[in-house]
């Protein structure tokens, strides 16, 4: 069965947010990485644009996409929506600019699973908007 979610684009996009700080890109990804650790989440994936094109010899500003979740949330998860499973892990996305400072941002979790509607899986992300928003935080003060 294929179905489409067109509300989900326009509703994430609205939900965004987005912290600049004046970090380096390196300060500011190993910043958020002991973020991570200290909400007591984990990082499970990682991938950066920028390093796969400096191993071509290519230089771009720096960018890498940081998926972070917990297997406790991650069977919360899929018991309330096996659907939802598709946006597991969580993403950040730390970019450079051309000036060296840095962005941080994300998805609300709460934005990401409205359109499975499930009152569970709502829940659970309301209580991951705050650990995310926490995280963002702790990273880039």
């Amino acid at each position: 069965m294929i179905f489409s979610l067109p509300s989900l684009q326009a509703q994430a996009a609205d939900e965004v947010r987005r912290i600049d700080s004046s970090q380096s890109f390196a300060q500011l990804a190993e910043r958020l990485d002991a973020a991570v650790v200290a909400n007591k989440m984990v990082v499970v994936t990682r991938a950066s644009a920028s390093k796969g094109a400096a191993s071509r010899g290519v230089s771009i500003p720096g960018n890498l996409v940081v998926g972070v979740y917990r297997n406790d949330y991650a069977v919360r998860m899929l018991e309330a929506s096996v659907a939802a499973g598709i946006e597991a892990p969580l993403r950040f996305y730390l970019t450079e600019n051309a000036d060296g400072s840095t962005r941080l941002s994300w998805a609300t979790p709460s934005s990401t699973f409205a359109p499975y509607a499930s009152p569970a899986l709502d829940e659970m992300a309301q209580e991951l908007d705050a650990v995310f928003a926490a995280i963002a935080r702790d990273a880039t003060e």
